[in-house]
């Protein structure tokens, strides 16, 4: 394969990843005022509006990580490095 077709894909794979956070980001902030109004209009009885908060959001962290700072192809060649030295000592 071309270089030039090689690195169009790889810009294509993290402009998609990109995206797919922007998307993930914007709904957790529609969604979570909604899931707070809920909560506020329910009387704030218990706190079970922190389970979905603080999990979303543990998510969306994991998401960003993978994203903007453990990209390209040298994160995922380390592992499958490792993973093959593990293999081949037995």
């Amino acid at each position: 394969m071309n270089e030039n077709t090689e690195l169009r894909k790889e810009a294509k794979e993290r402009a998609e990843m990109k995206l797919g956070f922007y998307i993930h980001l914007v709904i957790y902030i529609i969604i979570n005022p909604i899931l707070i109004s809920i909560w506020y209009f329910t009387g704030m009885v218990s706190l079970w509006i922190f389970v979905p908060l603080v999990g979303w959001l543990i998510g969306l962290l994991a998401h960003y990580l993978l994203t903007f700072v453990f990209t390209g192809r040298n994160f995922l060649d380390g592992m499958v490095e490792r993973e093959y030295e593990k293999l081949t000592r037995g």
